[in-house]
């Protein structure tokens, strides 16, 4: 008598939250918006930093003297860290007229997306990040940041 076969156990994800500034969404809420995009058995590390950090390593790693919203460090398939500039992200939020919690929230989805592969270099990239920040974002229920007002 044949059997079903139980289906490959789905490997859990982790998330750490590190912060070198005190304001930021809850550490729950950042590890939430990271799992929404991670893929099983993904570890990655979110780091909430102030200009002065978000500036030294995009200098570092880009080549580029200032400090942006995100950065993505891949490790592996699915290691990496992604590091999120509060006050650059904050400013952008009130400039597109959006909360900051759905601002962090694409910023994450973003970063994460970046540590699996997807990139935004070409068109045709671009569109397929899009897509999948859109699709992610929504399940979260949070608009499209896309969207023109």
């Amino acid at each position: 008598m044949r059997t079903k076969s139980t289906p490959a156990k789905r490997r859990r994800s982790s998330v750490a939250v590190q912060r070198a500034v005190r304001a930021a969404p809850p550490a729950a809420r950042l590890r939430a918006w990271a799992l929404a995009a991670a893929r099983a058995g993904s570890e990655v590390t979110l780091r909430v930093v102030g200009a002065a950090e978000a500036r030294k390593l995009n200098r570092a790693f880009r080549q580029r003297d200032y400090a942006t919203n995100v950065l993505s460090f891949a490790y592996s398939g699915r290691q990496g860290d992604v590091v999120l500039c509060h006050p650059v992200i904050r400013r952008e939020a009130r400039a597109q007229g959006k909360t900051l919690a759905a601002h962090y929230a694409h910023l994450v989805v973003h970063g994460v997306l970046h540590l699996h592969g997807l990139d935004h270099l070409r068109a045709r990239d671009a569109q397929r990040m899009e897509r999948a920040e859109v699709r992610i974002l929504r399940r979260l229920g949070v608009a499209d940041p896309y969207a023109v007002r």
